[in-house]
């Protein structure tokens, strides 16, 4: 095994920024509760305003808006038991009458997908929006799924397999214009490319700090004001009374940080995480014959590239690049160890042997032109010498 490591696996996580990591270790020293009233208290109950400040600032919302969660799962199963609340009478059954439809899409993140599932086991009815060839929403389909049923639309803004981005403004325009309620999952979008909330119309949007280079184990959700918010997590008055639990001081410092250096370098990282896609897409379009790209060429984000080599199987290629140095991924994390191709490809029409045969590299801050091209130069013979072993090819 080479001694050279190439991490190419950022949409599954980011290792802290040195500046982070650096603050964190300060804050090592603010022990008090932020919830108590004397000086420790109070001083991390500063620290903790400071860090809402630098998220609201990153997504262009009244820091008011931000809530701290545990991370994008949290975040996006609070608004979805929200809408449970909503939609259901005081026995947890579904309304007989009232807006108890759910629209979300067939490329969502599990914990979306499988929020949305649970909640059809409970009476609501769920339609799961097909996408096209690159993982773009059908708007006409959307358009004919709303109703005065509908409750809630729930669309991932950028998807973390192929990172296809959507238009969320006009998806937002055409919901509110139904009177429904909108949330986006923003968590592979925020810090990569410009997220403004306000803008987008939404009514609730998610993101996680270890995506921006922070911590683990931290995340926010931002709650339009006047939009229904029930916690998830009951207990004490933390968040306003809709997240319950002490603050985790030590993380939300960190968030912080790494929001306040993401919205400074949100410009940066598009142009030239673009190019260094930009570069691996040709070099292994060039090198590699029969390979197929997946997700939209244009609307997607900078530093995502999902490639499926026909013949050669996903697993495989993983662990022989790993071998090589070089740390990717055959999806999303979540879906680590399973053996089921990726829902994500197979609703975009790629058959499950290529869907099986696809590996996601996802760049970042870090990653270098060399590096790029290290991993141009070590993919062909591993695909090469794979493809002559399997019975796919």
């Amino acid at each position: 095994m080479t001694e050279r490591r190439v991490y190419v696996d950022y949409n599954a996580t980011t290792p802290l920024k040195d500046e982070v990591k650096a603050a964190m270790i300060r804050d090592f020293e603010v022990y008090g509760n932020a919830s108590s009233l004397h000086a420790a208290g109070r001083l991390a109950h500063a620290r903790v305003e400071e860090a809402r400040n630098a998220v609201g600032e990153l997504l262009g919302a009244p820091p008011g808006d931000i809530i701290f969660t545990s991370g994008g799962s949290e975040s996006n199963n609070t608004v979805f038991q929200t809408m449970r609340r909503l939609g259901s009478g005081p026995d947890g059954r579904v309304l007989a009458e009232g807006r108890t439809e759910i629209i979300t899409t067939a490329i969502e993140h599990p914990c979306v997908f499988n929020s949305a599932e649970f909640l059809k086991t409970l009476g609501f009815r769920v339609t799961f929006l097909s996408v096209d060839e690159y993982g773009t929403v059908k708007l006409d389909a959307l358009k004919a799924a709303l109703n005065e049923q509908t409750l809630f639309v729930s669309v991932m803004m950028a998807n973390n397999e192929i990172g296809t981005i959507q238009d969320i403004k006009e998806i937002a325009k055409l919901v509110k214009d139904a009177g429904a309620w909108m949330h986006t999952d923003a968590v592979q979008a925020v810090g990569k490319i410009p997220v403004n909330a306000a803008d987008l119309g939404v009514d609730y949007l998610t993101m996680s700090a270890h995506k921006i280079y922070g911590p683990k184990g931290i995340g926010a959700l931002y709650v339009r004001k006047g939009a229904p918010i029930f916690p998830l997590i009951h207990g004490g008055h933390q968040e306003d009374g809709f997240r319950a639990g002490t603050y985790n001081n030590i993380g939300i410092l960190g968030f912080g940080k790494a929001a306040a250096l993401a919205s400074r370098e949100v410009g940066r990282y598009g142009t030239e995480l673009a190019a260094l896609r930009t570069r691996l897409r040709e070099g292994l379009l060039a090198k590699v014959p029969n390979v197929k790209i997946n997700g939209h060429p244009q609307q997607a984000l900078p530093n995502t590239l999902n490639v499926s080599f026909p013949g050669a199987e996903g697993e495989a290629i993983l662990l022989s690049l790993d071998i090589k140095g070089i740390e990717a991924s055959t999806g999303s994390a979540c879906a680590s160890g399973s053996l089921e191709p990726s829902h994500v490809l197979l609703a975009i029409g790629v058959g499950p042997e290529l869907a099986h045969g696809s590996i996601r590299f996802s760049l970042g801050w870090g990653v270098t032109a060399e590096d790029v091209d290290y991993i141009i130069e070590t993919v062909p013979p591993i695909i090469a010498r794979l493809r002559a072993m399997s019975t796919l090819a």
